[in-house]
C-alpha cells in the first residue's frame, strides 16, 4: 500500500471512530409498537394518566430498558412481549425525568436478569432470634429485588397494578415500582430507605444537610404510619391507604410510598402531604398546571 495512502488513512482514522461514535449515540432504538403500548396504557391507568409527552418519554426509556435486560420465566412461564412491556413501562416510570435514557437506565446497571414467576413464590428464610435460636420459616413473595442482583417479579402482582382490590385500599400498589425503587435505594449499600441525594437536594449545601433533610421528612412519617397499622392491627382501628407492609422497616416504607406516589400522587399528597415534595424533588417531577 502507497505510502501517501497511509498517511492519508491515518489522518481520516479519527474521523471515522468519531463518526461512529455519534453513529452509537443517535442510532434509533427499535421501538414499542403503537398497538402494544396502547394495550399497556388500557391496562394500566396510572400510565395513561401521563401526559403525552411523558407516555412519548416513557416509551423511548422502556425501549431501551428492554435492549438491557434478560427476561426469563419461572417454572415454564412464557414471558410475552405484553408482559415484557408492562414490566419495563413501570420499572422505568421512576426514571422518567432524571435525563437522557442511557444516563437514568444508569441507576439499574448492577444487575441484567427479571425472573418472571406465574404466581406467588415462595423463599426459604432463617432467622436468628435473641438467644441465638436459628428459625427456619417460608415467607410468600409477591416480588424481591436482589443487591446487585436479579429481581423477581410474580405476574398477577405485575399485571394487577393499580387495581383496587377488596376495600380499596390496594388501588396505589406496584410491585414493580417497589422492588425498582429497592433497586434505587441500593444504590448507596443495602436498602435503608435513604437513596443516593443529588446535590443540592431540596436547596440544600452539603450532603450531610441533605440527609439531615431526608430525615427530617421520612423519620417522622414512618413512626406515625408504624402506629397506624399497630392500632389497626391490635384495636380494630383504620387501617391506612397505603400498603401495611410499608411499616415493616424504613426500607420497605419507602418502596411502598413510592408506589402510591406514582400510582396515584393526587391521593398521595393528600395523604403524606409532607413527603410528597420530598419525593417531587427526588424524582425530579417537574410541576404540572
Amino acid at each position: 500500500m502507497p505510502p501517501a495512502f497511509l498517511a492519508l488513512l491515518a489522518l481520516f482514522r479519527p474521523l471515522v471512530h468519531l463518526a461512529r461514535r455519534l453513529h452509537a449515540r443517535v442510532a434509533p432504538v427499535p421501538d414499542i409498537s403503537a398497538s402494544l403500548w396502547l394495550q399497556i396504557l388500557q391496562r394500566h391507568a396510572f400510565l395513561a394518566r401521563l401526559p403525552l409527552h411523558d407516555q412519548a418519554k416513557l416509551r423511548a426509556l422502556a425501549a431501551l430498558f428492554l435492549q438491557r435486560k434478560q427476561f426469563t420465566g419461572a417454572h415454564g412461564l412464557v414471558v410475552t412481549d405484553a408482559m415484557a412491556v408492562s414490566i419495563a413501562a413501570q420499572a422505568c416510570l421512576p426514571l422518567l425525568h432524571w435525563g437522557a435514557p442511557a444516563r437514568a437506565l444508569d441507576w439499574y446497571d448492577d444487575f441484567v436478569g427479571i425472573v418472571v414467576h406465574p404466581a406467588e413464590a415462595v423463599a426459604r428464610r432463617q432467622a436468628v432470634d435473641e438467644a441465638g435460636v436459628v428459625h427456619h420459616y417460608h415467607e410468600v413473595l409477591l416480588g424481591e429485588a436482589m443487591e446487585r442482583g436479579p429481581v423477581m417479579l410474580s405476574w398477577p402482582a405485575v399485571d394487577g397494578a393499580g387495581q383496587a382490590s377488596q376495600g380499596g385500599h390496594r388501588d396505589a400498589t406496584s410491585v414493580v415500582i417497589h422492588e425498582f425503587v429497592h433497586k434505587i435505594d441500593m444504590k448507596n449499600g443495602p436498602a435503608d430507605g435513604c437513596p443516593p441525594l443529588p446535590g443540592g437536594f431540596m436547596g440544600t449545601t452539603s450532603a450531610r444537610a441533605a440527609h439531615a433533610a431526608w430525615r427530617a421528612a421520612w423519620e417522622p412519617a414512618y413512626e406515625q404510619f408504624r402506629e397506624q397499622v399497630i392500632i389497626a392491627e391490635r384495636f380494630g382501628g383504620q387501617w391506612p391507604w397505603l400498603d401495611a407492609y410499608g411499616a415493616t422497616a424504613p426500607a420497605e416504607f419507602f418502596a411502598v410510598a413510592c408506589e402510591a406516589y406514582f400510582v396515584h400522587r393526587e391521593r398521595f399528597a393528600q395523604e403524606l402531604p409532607a413527603l410528597a415534595p420530598v419525593l417531587d424533588a427526588f424524582f425530579q417531577r417537574p410541576a404540572h398546571p
